[in-house]
């Protein structure tokens, strides 16, 4: 039964990372513009956040998630706000041609890329509940007693889910990569600018509603 549990986390986490969003976007942008492990360490972030609401639901921490889920107005402006300025900062971006052969300037520290999506990913509290409600619509039930394996593997197959997800999208985008010229690089920066832009500013309205 552990086997299946597993399994039915690893769904979880392919449900709760598949959702187009503006990690989503990053990851495509980093990877097209720069290298493939830009976008696999920008996914990575997201995985790690994944797995620490699953986490949050998966060991029962009650305390923790109502106390997210009570500063969710103050983490959603940050959040907001902060994809605003990135989106701004993406379109604005001036796209360089390569010279033939030559490989993708690394604009930024793979760390970098895994602190923003991380914290992209972190700022969202409502996953907790996103991911009550796939656990329940998978049929992820942990059992009471007191063994911390069923709750380990969840924990991991959420992880290991969001993984493959990141790993198929960066590897897709980085196909792209090669087909693209100045022109259709520069696009690339406009129109992922204004779609973090536009999740940001979508984040900011809903407060006042």
């Amino acid at each position: 039964m552990s086997e299946i549990l597993f399994l039915k986390a690893v769904l979880a986490g392919l449900a709760i990372a598949a959702p187009v969003g503006p990690v989503g976007v990053l990851c495509v942008q980093r990877t097209v513009l720069g290298r493939r492990s830009h976008g696999l360490v920008s996914g990575l972030g997201a995985a790690v956040a994944d797995a620490l609401y699953g986490c949050i639901a998966a060991f029962g921490l009650a305390a923790l998630s109502e106390t997210l889920l009570a500063h969710k107005t103050e983490m959603q402006f940050v959040g907001g706000v902060f994809l605003v300025g990135i989106g701004i900062k993406t379109f604005l971006k001036r796209a360089k041609a390569l010279p033939e052969g030559a490989q993708p300037l690394r604009v930024r520290s793979l760390f970098g890329d895994f602190i923003t999506t991380f914290f992209l990913t972190l700022i969202n509290p409502i996953t907790i509940l996103a991911f009550a409600g796939v656990f329940v619509a998978l049929g992820v039930f942990i059992d009471d007693s007191n063994s911390l394996v069923d709750p380990v593997l969840v924990v991991l197959g959420v992880f290991i889910g969001s993984c493959l997800w990141w790993l198929g999208l960066a590897m897709g985008a980085g196909l792209l990569r090669s087909h693209l010229d100045i022109y259709h690089l520069k696009w690339m920066n406009r129109i992922s600018g204004g779609l973090i832009t536009g999740f940001g500013i979508v984040a900011l309205i809903d407060l006042l509603l």
